[in-house]
């Protein structure tokens, strides 16, 4: 049981206290007294308000629900729909235009578009290594993985694979950095002369894009290209020319990658009572404190991992340029929906998690403000704000961090915070969702997963959904990430914000991603989420090949390419006269994907991770998958597609092959054959009450069933 201390009014779980008064405060020059009264009537005061904004999502949802059920025997009426909608206050009036008026922004995200890593922030090693990742190999990036179509033969090195990697990164560097007339792949030096890159003699085709160098100038140990923005190193290997194989003795092309990285305390983490919370809180202190470490083992010998070191190279005009070695790093808080048994207030109920998070995450990030090198050049400190609905509540965390700047002594707008639009009533009105952080807001993004959690579960009623592969070829989803970049551009975010856009979950598979990923800087978006440091240095060709900023200036002028009616297409199904082994299947794949993810969730603690699908296939998952995966089971449950015994005969079959794909973890406890286990039953939790489940979340369940899993343990 936890054990409680009063901080001005709050009980404190000690586990916490300890770590905000010996850790945390200590440097900051915040009081711990200030601190805790602060901290107090932040709960206090706006855990009310936002129970209110969570009783005003579930009063617009039994309208909505009942709407569907009084109109669910005529064809879907878009425009009656709208009306409604706008009639009990789900869509609001849009206002005038206006340009947004954050300031002290950093390059990373209002001029440099690049790859955004999304790593939780429990675990130090991968946090580590997406603040890292700012810095990418392209030769381990095209050897370790299929982005050229093949990989390497495992058992050593693969001369042949090899010779094909260093020819495909010549290419690279011949459509980015063309030499005049000659090719990379045929040069035997690099020399720097009065300020300018000279290769065999021949200058760039741009001169401007030669950046710096390392070492001495008439054979340098590095060279820097500079391209849209982001920087290209080319490292040479002086020391050994007689062993080496490239008569360049270009050893390496290393590719700025993750321009920014997301450290995340809410769908990658699993974290329910105050020690999770010390867990997340501490690796980010870490971070901030520039002191973090990991130590790992690899072959036999312990490796301490730590952060990068910026790195320093002479300039055309002989002075000094130093480029980070690491990512600008946000903190992504939880949503307004949970509470946690960390702090509970005057009246014994649980605190919002949203109001600790806002508190404990800015108050860390003090440090980083009070040291050089940093992660903020300019003051900064950045929160990426998840799952909000409609602009009052966008408005609501506006406040929040207003009443966070007070308590810490922060100046006004110090931080700034990303809007994620995965929920329905933020797409429908995602410009005044925008206007209501106008001075703060320096981020938003789609994500398609969440989105359409949000969308089953809002439409629950209206009738069966498509199956998940076609709810994607839907036009709504078209519609909802043009219209993100529309409205964007048309605020002012080119040079001043990121637009982004999702995941590619799928880490082995990175010559698709090559293949297709490069549609959303075509799409304008200056930055999209990569699953490894890996995935990002080979997306970061893409912001190579595309101008995203030129990108944008051509878009600012095309107005919007959807109008919200296009969004209210519910993606039903028009067919539904499916055979039974299509409706079979996806029901296995629907309930294998949430075994796979829940029973690593409630047994293990794991937030996201590499979760084979029913092909064996890895695939990233979080809880935004579970939930999409969760709803879609629901929604055809209540208009019986299937039934609850077909449905649970599928968890059960699909356990059986979850238990499997983890035969070779030690620590697994299996879920057949008795299908009584906590994490089994959580995951049929989210099925069989995904449709009472508050916008269709899988945190409730998640959290009540981790902590039971807990207190047995």
């Amino acid at each position: 049981m936890p054990e409680y201390v009063d901080r001005a009014g709050l009980s404190v779980d000690s586990i916490l206290s300890d770590f905000i008064e010996q850790s945390a405060l200590p440097g900051t020059g915040v009081d711990a007294t200030a601190f805790w009264s602060g901290f107090s009537a932040l709960v206090h005061d706006l855990g009310p308000r936002n129970r209110a904004l969570l009783d005003t999502r579930d009063s617009l949802q039994e309208q909505i629900d009942q709407w569907h059920i009084d109109h669910r025997d005529a064809p879907h009426d878009r425009l009656a729909y709208e009306a409604f909608l706008s009639e009990i206050g789900y869509l609001v009036p849009e206002g005038d235009a206006f340009k947004i008026e954050t300031t002290n922004v950093d390059p990373e995200i209002a001029t440099v578009p690049g790859p955004q890593l999304v790593v939780p922030i429990t675990n130090a090693r991968f946090a580590l290594n997406a603040a890292n990742a700012r810095w990418g190999s392209l030769y381990d990036a095209f050897y370790g993985t299929d982005a050229m179509g093949t990989r390497a033969q495992p058992g050593g090195y693969d001369r042949g694979h090899g010779a094909r990697v260093v020819a495909r990164a010549r290419v690279f560097l011949d459509e980015t950095f063309p030499i005049v007339g000659k090719s990379h792949a045929d040069v035997s030096r690099y020399t720097v002369l009065d300020g300018a890159l000279l290769v065999d003699d021949q200058p760039l085709a741009d001169p401007a894009k030669f950046a710096g160098f390392r070492g001495n100038p008439k054979a340098p140990d590095a060279v820097l290209l500079r391209n849209n923005g982001l920087h290209v190193e080319l490292v040479f290997d002086r020391a050994h020319p007689i062993g080496s194989r490239d008569q360049a003795l270009l050893a390496d092309v290393r590719l700025e990658s993750a321009v920014s990285a997301i450290m995340d305390c809410e769908d990658s983490v699993a974290c329910v009572d105050a020690e999770d919370k010390v867990l997340a809180y501490g690796n980010w202190l870490g971070l901030m404190l520039g002191n973090l470490t990991a130590d790992l083992t690899k072959n036999g010998k312990v490796m301490t991992r730590r952060l990068a070191d910026d790195l320093a190279y002479t300039a055309p005009d002989g002075s000094t340029l130093t480029l980070k070695g690491r990512a600008l790093l946000w903190i992504r808080n939880v949503g307004h929906l949970m509470t946690n048994p960390a702090v509970l207030d005057r009246d014994g109920n649980e605190a919002f998690e949203g109001l600790l998070d806002a508190m404990i995450t800015t108050l860390i990030a003090m440090h980083d403000l009070q040291r050089d090198g940093g992660n903020s050049a300019l003051g900064s400190v950045y929160v990426v704000k998840p799952k909000m609905h409609g602009p009052d509540e966008v408005a609501f965390t506006t406040e929040i961090f207003n009443r966070v700047e007070s308590v810490l002594g922060l100046p006004e707008n110090t931080v700034k915070i990303g809007i994620m639009d995965e929920e329905r009533r933020t797409t429908v009105n995602l410009k005044e969702c925008i206007r209501a952080a106008k001075a703060r807001v320096a981020f938003i993004n789609t994500g398609f997963l969440d989105r359409t959690g949000d969308e089953i579960h809002t439409s629950m009623e209206a009738g069966p959904f498509s199956r998940k592969d076609f709810i994607k070829r839907k036009g709504w989803i078209t519609a909802y990430e043009n219209r993100n970049v529309d409205i964007g551009l048309e605020c002012g975010f080119s040079g001043k914000a990121q637009i982004g856009k999702g995941m590619w979950a799928m880490p082995d598979l990175m010559a698709a991603m090559v293949e297709q990923k490069i549609d959303h800087p075509k799409s304008g978006a200056n930055c999209a989420w990569v699953p490894s440091p890996t995935a990002a240095t080979l997306h970061a060709l893409h912001y190579h090949k595309i101008d995203v900023m030129a990108v944008q200036h051509k878009m600012l002028s095309g107005g919007r390419r959807a109008h919200v009616s296009a969004i209210l297409d519910i993606p039903l199904a028009a067919f539904r006269a499916w055979t039974d082994e299509q409706v079979r299947r996806e029901v296995e794949n629907n309930a294998q994907g949430i075994l796979g993810y829940v029973v690593r969730w409630i047994n293990a603690g794991v937030g996201c991770s590499k979760v084979p699908d029913i092909n064996d296939v890895g695939l990233m998952e979080d809880r935004a998958t579970c939930r999409i995966s969760a709803q879609a089971l629901a929604n055809w449950l209540h208009h019986d597609i299937v039934s609850q015994t077909v449905v649970m005969e599928a968890m059960q079959k699909m356990a059986a092959v979850v238990d499997r794909q983890n035969a070779d973890d030690p620590d697994y406890m299996p879920m057949a054959p008795g299908f009584d286990g906590i994490a089994f039953q959580a995951a049929c939790d989210l099925v069989f009450q995904g449709r009472v489940q508050p916008s269709g979340y899988t945190e409730p369940v998640l959290h009540r069933r981790r902590l039971e899993f807990k207190a047995q343990a």
